[in-house]
């Protein structure tokens, strides 16, 4: 059991990292570089924004009880 939850942690931390860099900020972000200069064009596509929303908010649902049930664990 510690050991699925300590895989789950580890993977939910990197998916979470990586949602979160993958957002558009200010500066556009990392998103930026994917959608390319395609934005300039047909607008900013704000579906993507919403999906990496989404994904963060769940990811950081996992990260919380993931870690909670590790410091339950302990």
């Amino acid at each position: 059991m510690k050991i699925a939850l300590v895989i789950l942690l580890s993977l939910s931390s990197l998916g979470l990292i990586a949602a979160v860099l993958l957002q558009s900020g200010r500066s556009a972000g990392l998103s930026g570089a994917i959608t390319g200069a395609g934005e300039a064009f047909f607008g900013k596509k704000k579906g993507m924004d919403e999906l990496f929303a989404k994904a963060t908010a769940v990811l950081a649902g996992v990260f919380l009880l993931s870690s909670l049930g590790l410091a339950m664990l302990k």
